[in-house]
């Protein structure tokens, strides 16, 4: 039976889900803004947009929209090249005006081309190193920023090496307690889902494991201060204190560097990686849809373009839809896109008046949270599957996956393509031409269509026929030769009458080949 997926009729998923995806939200646009060099208050000011002028615009019904980690390395190198922090958002507001045009000009369909296992594979890695990257801070080491996705870090470390590294420095063993029974309860949770009242059903595992952090923290605090949580270990969220204040952090661009070649090309870069990203991250999550709804991919463009032309506006930071937020919108139950709407809504509520609230959140309790929605995104069901469908699906996956977790989102995907590209060709080339023997008479059966790929095969096979031989060439299985296969044959057509070699051909059925003209008897 169909469901009714309009916005109005499924409040009751998409609100608890977009609490979740806040919870998730707000560390990684304050760690994203840490890492890029942008005040903490740009990386939550872009995660509001995101979320509500995004989500406007957007018929993406599940994606997220975002500061994103894949940005952080440009920003940063962006910020300390160009003059001021205001040259760099005019750079932001031209980025934006260029993915509008891309829209226009449909370069949304670059997404089709992406291979699903080349997708399924980001997704596993994404999740992979979710937990990899979460598992120092639910341990209370809190070196990396939230929201690193790179192998490499800014500190000069790594993914691994972080792991070990966290153990030479003094733990929290409070954050190690709250992210242990936070992370118990929330596996629980989810399988205690059927079971659960209406009402219970409707409170998100994640909301209750804040509260928990946060009263859990505080009876530490008052009965074993050795265990308490330090503020270097919560949420930082900027506190202006007044309006005027929050009024006063916002920034718009300085036009007078509209002529600049360098904002221009920070624009341009910003542009295209920012729209890859999207694009990417698109794809992604409608494989993720339980009910396997397809995004216009154009129209996204055209959100982002709109969300990034009014970041750089007022003082935010550039813009992607997001895998982690996304991700963690789908497993949480959401329906429509009112879910990510009404998420960036929570960010702008809690930053005007519980700012002060927000400071008390451990981050071994959100890095709970992100290590399940890892978890669910890397199960082990997933590599089986792919296992089973046979190397075409598995190796092209396990590439991606590998290449993404040891460089970074864009270079990972990029290596993840030429493997596939390479399994195709290699799978092809093995498998098109084959020859049979009877005495003088050789059968020569092509099994696929011919591409530039085969040409060797094919010449190969042709010119080692010997001299007075009788030959039958079966294209009846294929719909397509190209134009250097074609011009091969007819090569050797020609040739055959110097060397005695007799030649027919059988296409379509038994539908004769039209010989060239020095061929025919």
């Amino acid at each position: 039976m169909l469901q009714d997926l309009s916005i109005t009729r499924n409040l009751k998923y998409d609100l608890p889900a977009s609490l979740v995806v806040f919870l998730v939200a707000l560390p990684l646009c304050l760690g994203i803004a840490l890492a890029s060099g942008m005040p903490l208050f740009s990386g939550l000011l872009s995660g509001i947009i995101g979320g509500v002028v995004v989500g406007l615009i957007s018929r993406s019904p599940l994606s997220v929209s975002g500061p994103a980690a894949g940005l952080a390395v440009i920003v940063l190198a962006a910020v300390e090249r160009l003059p001021s922090l205001e040259a760099f958002l005019l750079a932001v507001v031209l980025a934006g005006a260029l993915q509008i045009l891309f829209a226009l000009f449909r370069a949304g369909r670059i997404g089709d081309f992406i291979p699903t296992a080349v997708i399924k594979g980001m997704l596993a890695a994404i999740g992979l190193i979710l937990i990899l990257k979460q598992i120092p801070h639910a341990l209370g080491y809190d070196a990396d920023y939230e929201g690193d996705f790179s192998f490499r870090q800014p500190d000069g470390r790594n993914t691994l090496s972080e792991l070990w590294l966290m153990f030479q420095d003094v733990l929290s063993y409070g954050a190690m307690l709250i992210s242990a029974i936070s992370l118990v309860f929330l596996f629980w949770w989810d399988s205690f889902h059927s079971r659960k009242p209406v009402w219970l059903k409707l409170l998100p595992g994640p909301l209750v494991v804040v509260f928990f952090a946060v009263l859990a923290n505080g009876v530490l605090k008052a009965w074993l201060p050795g265990l308490a949580i330090m503020p270097g270990h919560l949420v930082n969220v900027p506190i202006s204190g007044s309006l005027d204040g929050f009024l006063s952090q916002f920034r718009s661009p300085d036009f007078s560097y509209i002529a600049s070649p360098v904002v221009w090309q920070v624009a341009v870069t910003l542009a295209i990686v920012a729209s890859l990203e999207t694009l990417l991250c698109i794809e992604a999550v409608d494989k993720l849809d339980p009910f396997r709804r397809v995004s216009p991919t154009n129209r996204e463009l055209f959100a982002q373009g709109i969300g990034n032309l009014s970041a750089g506006l007022i003082g935010g930071m550039p813009i992607t839809s997001v895998i982690v937020r996304s991700s963690a919108n789908v497993s949480s139950g959401a329906r429509t896109r009112l879910s990510a709407i009404m998420h960036g809504i929570w960010l702008l509520l809690a930053l005007l008046f519980i700012p002060k609230v927000l400071n008390l959140i451990p981050l071994s309790a959100l890095a709970a949270i992100l290590i399940q929605v890892g978890y669910k995104l890397s199960t082990p069901g997933i590599f089986i599957a792919k296992y089973r469908k046979g190397w075409a699906h598995l190796i092209p996956f396990l590439v991606t996956v590998i290449a993404i977790m040891f460089t970074d989102l864009l270079v990972g995907i990029g290596i993840g393509l030429v493997a596939s590209v390479l399994f195709i060709v290699w799978k092809n080339f093995r498998s098109a031409v084959f020859v049979y023997h009877d005495g003088n008479h050789h059968l020569i059966r092509l099994t696929s269509n011919l591409s530039f790929i085969h040409k060797y095969e094919l010449k190969k096979v042709l010119s080692s026929l010997p001299q007075g031989s009788k030959v039958l060439i079966d294209m009846s299985k294929t719909t397509f030769v190209d134009f250097d296969n074609n011009e091969i044959i007819d090569d050797f057509i020609q040739s055959s009458v110097f060397r005695d070699i007799s030649v027919r051909i059988k296409k379509d059925g038994g539908t004769p080949y039209k010989l060239p003209a020095t061929n025919k008897p």
